[in-house]
């Protein structure tokens, strides 16, 4: 694991390991907003890595072992700052972006503001904000302060994993433990409470470069077809997969089948 100093507070864990050629990408990862790079590390990169590609794995500022001062709010602005901050540190050659979730959302926002990358993988990201989405985001908080991360497993859980991995997981659920509220200086709380203003309304049209929209069909929780069809379709230059034996956390999941995507979609690109 190597860490990006900024100032004296604050740094950027990442893992990076460079192509094995000159024609190989690197993948280039976004994670969801409560999750930390062990999603992608588990089978995801090791297979990229596998097959030639480079990979770069990083935590936002607030994540695990990507401390932030307590002064900063970990908002989208600053996770797209950090973005070019590890990016002109690492310098990846060609770089593909991938985004879970919000992720999908901090990659695209990055790449509208400076480009730098060839791809871009949306897994689980496109949705529309409005009431729903917004209840949501104020609940998730409320979850946090009350019985932190276990309650919002807990309660979501159902939502944001498909049926064999819940049957599989569920022992890991619903502990007899009581459920201890998490600081509100917590990273992660901080992370969820900045989510609830992150800028949905994505200029879709404005992303030229080739991209991937991956689909989870189980996702209980965020997934609305209609507006996948709708923001799908101003997409210039993409091509979709939908999974129908997955839910939201795709990485975990169905790391085969997405490594799969990831790596056709790779071969496809100019």
């Amino acid at each position: 694991m190597s860490s990006l100093p900024i100032g004296e507070l604050d740094a950027i864990c990442y893992q990076y390991h460079a192509p094995a050629s000159q024609t190989g990408r690197t993948f280039v990862f976004f994670n969801a907003i409560a999750g930390d790079l062990n999603a992608w590390e588990g089978q995801v990169a090791p297979a990229l890595r596998k097959a030639g590609h480079g990979t770069l794995s990083w935590n936002f500022r607030g994540q695990a072992d990507s401390p932030a001062a307590p002064d900063i709010e970990l908002d989208t602005d600053l996770i797209v700052e950090d973005t070019g901050r590890l990016l002109a540190a690492v310098q990846p050659p060609h770089p593909v972006f991938v985004g879970l979730s919000i992720g999908g959302l901090y990659a695209a926002h990055y790449w509208l503001r400076s480009a730098g990358a060839e791809g871009l993988v949306l897994v689980n990201m496109l949705r529309r904000p409005g009431a729903r989405i917004q209840w949501l985001n104020e609940a998730v908080v409320r979850a946090l302060e009350v019985g932190g991360l276990q309650l919002l497993k807990d309660l979501y859980g159902f939502g944001l994993f498909n049926e064999e991995f819940l049957a599989e997981q569920r022992a890991n659920f619903f502990p007899d433990a009581p459920y201890q509220p998490m600081p509100r200086d917590h990273g992660i709380y901080r992370l969820l409470s900045a989510a609830r203003g992150a800028d949905w309304e994505v200029p879709y049209q404005d992303l030229t470069l080739p991209v991937l929209v991956v689909t989870g069909r189980e996702d209980r929780l965020f997934l609305d077809p209609d507006d996948v069809d709708q923001l799908y379709r101003r997409l210039p230059t993409a091509q979709r997969v939908d999974l129908s034996n997955a839910a939201h956390m795709i990485p975990v999941e169905r790391p085969e089948e997405l490594t799969r995507h990831l790596l056709k979609f790779a071969g496809e690109l100019p």
